[in-house]
């Protein structure tokens, strides 16, 4: 048994009482319901037998000229020995007209009442105390017309209605009997499921205090950041999925001194590029390097090299800022359109240099209220990203549309494409879809990642569309205004 202090002795009682309680639901319901169709079944059955009768008491009626006789006596007796019935038949007055005795505790009389009653319907039920205060019975009661019909008689009492009262009881111990045997049986058997439940539930109670002493071990010595024993996922039920969890996590504290000096790499890398590039379009201004005539030209460039520098320095401050829940948004009405022709302007050197056509930046002007530089942050990393995976003489195109309240931004690039796999992690924090292949190992793979949360920031949602070997296309989904909390 499990220590009564320990959660699994709460569990394993908890599990009892449960069981035990749906048992006897379970038993009050079936044992209510099979008794009732069982007493259904014998009202029925008393039912057609009073039935039987009367249409008997209807026929000899006739043939004795419409007089209670002793033959009508006699064979009420014989259905009551047949039948094991009580039988008792009024006139119209409500006086019993058949039995000498009859043990009724009312008397020999039906009340008025009672017979209104049965002028409106018959009566089908088990009867308290018509009968007998101490012994319930079943009874069907009716009322119903004695008379004779005699067509080729023309006397004027040749058809006399009589009317007539009768009441049949049966006896109750059957049912009595069978509810006592229903209930006898299910508790025996709601015993031993009880036995067993309990028997299967502290076995298995049993076997997960070991795994979870298991559990315990391993994960103190993860406290202690010793990582090397992992634990075994050879456990029944949820166990499993936790020795799971608990193993990727150990796993993934192990990777993350290797992450972090990826990371922190990958910065250096992408910082030094654009600074050494600025200081070298500096450094030749000054030393004259580069003539007069052509300084403007390379001071553009070295423009173009801060903004990319600090659309850089915005995706790691805003990163640190929505993990924090400290950005707050800066919505105002900008023109989307121009906002993306900017952004592309940053890459005019890499575009010529992968000699691409670029479409669609001549649509018509798309406004929404949003918070410009962080939406330019997210065009700025998905032209990054077209820009990074296209095909040398590819197609980069922009699309700009407009439903109802929602704006629409496409950008697509051909070239390689994304396999279903990278489509399913490529907004993944450090996710990086080149790492595999080689082509470019610049970004710090927090670009997408960090587009999705400014673009959910503004009630709105971005995806991307793939077919492998053909083209990428990711699609900016936003409201018009997200400050009316209208979702797209």
């Amino acid at each position: 048994m499990p220590d009564k202090k320990s959660s699994y002795f709460g569990l394993f009682r908890y599990s009892v009482i449960l069981v035990l309680s749906v048992l006897i639901i379970i038993g009050v319901i079936m044992v209510s319901i099979c008794s009732e169709v069982y007493k259904k079944e014998k009202l029925n059955n008393l039912k057609e037998t009073g039935e039987l009768f009367v249409n008997c008491l209807k026929d000899d009626y006739d043939n004795a000229g419409r007089r209670f006789t002793s033959s009508l006596t006699k064979m009420k007796r014989r259905f009551e020995d047949e039948y094991g019935i009580k039988i008792y038949v009024y006139n119209a007055d409500g006086v019993d007209a058949l039995s000498e005795n009859p043990a009724l505790n009312e008397g020999d009389r039906l009340k008025p009442e009672q017979m209104k009653r049965l002028d409106k319907s018959d009566f089908l039920d088990i009867d308290v105390y018509n009968y007998s205060s101490s012994e319930p019975a079943l009874l069907y009661a009716t009322q119903f017309t004695l008379k004779k019909n005699d067509p080729d008689s023309r006397t004027i009492d040749a058809y006399i209605p009589v009317k007539t009262y009768a009441r049949f009881y049966g006896p109750t111990d059957q049912i009595t009997a069978f509810t006592l045997k229903l209930t006898l049986l299910y508790i025996l058997f709601a015993a031993l499921g009880l036995a067993a439940v309990a028997v299967i539930q502290y076995r298995r109670i049993r076997t997960d205090m070991k795994y979870e002493s298991e559990l315990m071990r391993i994960c103190e010595q993860y406290s202690k950041s010793n990582f090397t024993e992992k634990l075994s996922t050879d456990m029944p039920g949820n166990l499993k999925d936790i020795a799971t969890y608990i193993n990727v996590v150990a796993s993934n504290v192990e990777s993350s001194d290797d992450t972090s000096k990826t990371f922190i790499a990958n910065v250096s890398h992408e910082l030094r590029t654009p600074m050494t590039t600025i200081g070298g379009f500096v450094d030749g201004i000054l030393d004259g390097t580069i003539k007069k005539s052509q300084q403007n030209e390379y001071l553009i460039l070295v423009s173009k090299e801060i903004k990319r520098l600090r659309i850089l320095i915005s995706s790691m401050l805003n990163m640190t800022r929505f993990e924090s829940g400290t950005l707050t948004p800066n919505y105002r009405e900008t023109n989307l359109t121009d906002l993306v022709i900017q952004t592309v302007l940053m890459f005019e050197k890499k575009i010529e240099a992968k000699e691409l056509e670029v479409e669609g930046l001549d649509s018509e002007k798309l406004v929404a209220t949003v918070d410009a530089d962080l939406m330019q942050q997210v065009i700025y990393n998905l032209v990054e990203n077209a820009v990074k995976f296209i095909d040398k003489g590819g197609t980069l195109s922009f699309r700009f549309e407009q439903e109802d309240l929602t704006r629409i931004i496409a950008i697509r690039n051909t070239g390689e494409g994304l396999q279903s796999n990278e489509i399913q992690q490529v907004f993944d924090r450090f996710y990086k879809t080149d790492s595999s292949r080689g082509k470019d190992t610049t970004g710090l793979g927090l670009g997408l990642s960090i587009s999705r949360k400014i673009v959910h920031l503004h009630n709105g949602h971005i995806v991307v569309k793939s077919v492998y070997g053909e083209y990428t296309e990711f699609q900016i989904r936003i409201p018009e205004d997200p400050r009316l909390n209208i979702k797209v």
